[in-house]
């Protein structure tokens, strides 16, 4: 399977506005935006895709997404392979693959592969 992560965020631009010469236009904002964020994985076999959506993409986060994975195919291998982020190299991401032993086998892209 191939996973990634990634983050939706809501940001609203104001490009361009018509208003009166002389006086500028005050525009209210809320002073936060939404934002979600998304791991996912592609299963090059047969094409099925599986996502987590999660409140932030970190190693603590990580882990749920790895334990979804696992609870899927409980019994088999999964080769995954994954860019460098450092949440897929945290020390509790590697001390979680030492314990579950051999149930996921990673892969790295090299560094800033397309």
């Amino acid at each position: 399977m191939y996973i990634d992560e990634m983050h939706i965020r809501s940001y609203h631009v104001l490009r361009s506005i018509w208003s009166e010469g002389g006086r500028q236009k005050q525009v209210p904002t809320f002073g936060h935006h939404a934002h979600v964020s998304l791991f996912g994985a592609v299963n090059i076999h047969d094409g099925e895709t599986v996502l987590h959506q999660t409140t932030a993409a970190n190693a603590a986060t990580f882990l749920d997404f790895l334990r979804m994975l696992k609870e899927r195919d409980p019994d088999r291998l999964m080769v995954l392979v994954l860019d460098n982020a450092r949440i897929h190299h945290a020390k509790m991401v590697k001390e979680f693959l030492r314990e579950e032993g051999p149930c996921f086998h990673f892969l790295y892209l090299p560094p800033y592969s397309p």
